[in-house]
């Protein structure tokens, strides 16, 4: 072995162990010295991009990874982090190109098949998903990451028996996995406390990071709950929510502004001079709050043999972000929605259309079910003009307090404080009253609470609405075999049951705070008052 050929080994075994570490900087400048000793080194590129990734680099990551692949057309692992990069860009047709070149060359390496139904979980095809993750557990069976990616992706299929099994296998090889005790806490119900004993014991330790502490809180929360021990279950979400709160930074100033900004911008002016769309039919957006009952109303559309599921889809979104080459990280803006006035509606359209074709198959119609997408309704308006949108309702107390004890991944930074939570709602039931106003007649409303208390009626409202014939399958909406990868994984696969409205009189003393705020701010005469 050369000199050079040691100082690049050592080179690279230093950068991998930095980066493993967090130090981006050291892993950086191995990086750069080996390069500098070899140019054509591809373990030396792909170490560039996965420091890129971490460094939140994604340009770089980009020209790393496809590096990589020129060099050595066979590096598994560069092709399927370059299927992720494409596919959280919204461009569905080269991620799927780049996971055909990672499943081709993935060989017998566990992390690459891990990273493959990665890809496949965010395309929405959670069977293949599960192939390539029990795949990568057969390689390495006690690798706890591997284990919970499986796991969850047995909760997403509706196989919570295999689940459950899975995430205890995982805790006898890692008893402190503060997610895994997550995942289990919401797979299944609490019958007894021995669980969130073993969950206390931990979180009890002062080596936890903020947010190792806010997976142990939440999860003790939700048992509680099961068990009916009110107090305590609110004791422990709002540890987790406080936790969790120092972990993010939720710009209320700025958001405050974007909803005004909205309003000023999308008038009925707008649309009447903002030109043709894109014709095409099919598109169904299901909109609202998150924890509002949208996977329910998405699961009676979905059951109708002409609708299929496409999940929360981004691809609206990146739609915008690549045709006005607007680059902020930041997922919306009121730059992002002034960029986006300005688009070719038949051109957003036609591009949303062409980055979901993987998605809807060669369904009729399609759900869209991202709630986040009531922010876009005059975008749709314009962008699809047969689109059908479906704004689900709830009690305004009932959808604050669900959010407020729902640990989100990284959206929903307003759901941690109970005020902000509260302002965050009041905000979004105004703008819902301004597009009310302004398109009432163009999407319906849909009342969580009226559906599950009486679901015939307004399913077949629904349906009417769609345009669609009724068929008394999306009645048995809870007997659909297909994933269903939101918070709801579980819930879903129950008949509706009102066991949730009204849940939050049981917290009304603790939650004085979020009430408040919204009895002082939803006083607009266009909108429905919270009376509770």
């Amino acid at each position: 072995m050369t000199v050079n050929e040691q100082d690049l080994r050592e080179l690279l075994r230093t950068g991998f162990q930095a980066l493993t570490q967090g130090n981006i900087d050291r892993a950086s400048q191995c990086c750069r010295q080996a390069l500098a000793i070899q140019p054509d080194l591809p373990q030396a590129h792909f170490l560039v991009g996965l420091t890129a990734l971490q460094a939140q680099d994604r340009k770089t990551a980009f020209q790393a990874f496809g590096s990589v692949t020129t060099l050595d057309p066979n590096h598994g692992a560069a092709w399927a982090q370059l299927a992720r990069l494409f596919m959280n860009e919204g461009q569905v047709v080269r991620a799927d190109a780049a996971l055909t070149e990672a499943v081709k060359t993935s060989s017998n390496d566990p992390m690459v098949h891990d990273l493959i139904g990665t890809v496949y979980s965010l395309i929405g095809e959670f069977d293949a998903a599960g192939k390539s993750f029990e795949t990568a557990v057969s390689q390495q069976p006690k690798h706890p990451p591997f284990l919970l990616n499986l796991a969850n992706n047995l909760v997403y299929r509706g196989n919570t028996d295999k689940a459950v099994a899975t995430i205890e296998h995982l805790l006898s090889i890692q008893p402190n996995s503060p997610q895994a005790h997550w995942v289990l806490a919401n797979t299944r119900r609490a019958r007894d406390d021995a669980h969130i004993a073993t969950m206390r014991q931990f979180l009890s330790t002062d080596q936890l990071s903020p947010r190792a502490r806010a997976f142990y809180a939440y999860a003790i929360g939700k048992e509680l709950e099961d068990l009916e021990e009110w107090e305590e279950a609110f004791d422990a979400f709002e540890i987790g929510a406080r936790d969790r709160r120092s972990t993010v930074e939720f710009d209320e100033a700025a958001e405050v502004q974007m909803f005004e900004d909205l309003q000023k911008t999308f008038t009925t002016d707008w649309l009447a001079q903002a030109g043709p769309g894109c014709e095409a039919p099919g598109a169904i957006f299901v909109v609202g709050q998150p924890r509002t009952g949208t996977t329910l109303i998405e699961r009676i559309i979905s059951s109708h043999s002409q609708v299929k599921s496409a999940g929360e889809l981004q691809q609206l979104s990146l739609a915008v972000r690549r045709l006005s080459d607007y680059r902020d990280p930041k997922r919306f803006s009121s730059a992002f929605f002034a960029s986006a006035a300005e688009l070719d509606p038949a051109k957003l359209g036609q591009l949303y259309l062409d980055t979901t074709r993987k998605q809807r198959g060669d369904a009729d119609w399609f759900v869209d079910k991202l709630p986040q997408n009531y922010l876009m309704i005059p975008l749709i308006l314009a962008a699809l003009p047969n689109a059908k949108i479906v704004h689900v309702q709830r009690d305004p107390m009932d959808a604050c307090f669900a959010s407020f004890k729902q640990l989100f991944a990284d959206a929903y930074l307003h759901s941690y404080d109970q005020q902000e939570m509260a302002r965050h709602h009041a905000r979004y039931l105004h703008l819902m009253a301004v597009w009310r106003k302004r398109f009432g007649d163009r999407f319906i409303d849909i009342s969580y609470e009226d559906t599950v208390q009486d679901l015939e009626p307004n399913a077949r409202r629904l349906i009417e609405f769609l345009g669609l014939e009724w068929q008394p399958a999306c009645l048995a909406f809870h007997e659909q075999n297909s994933a269903v990868s939101t918070a709801s994984a579980v819930q879903v696969r129950e008949p509706a049951h009102s066991r949730s409205v009204g849940r939050w009189r049981r917290y009304a003393r603790q939650l004085t705070p979020m009430a408040a705020i919204l009895h002082e701010l939803n006083d607009a005469p266009t909108e429905p008052r919270y009376t509770g």
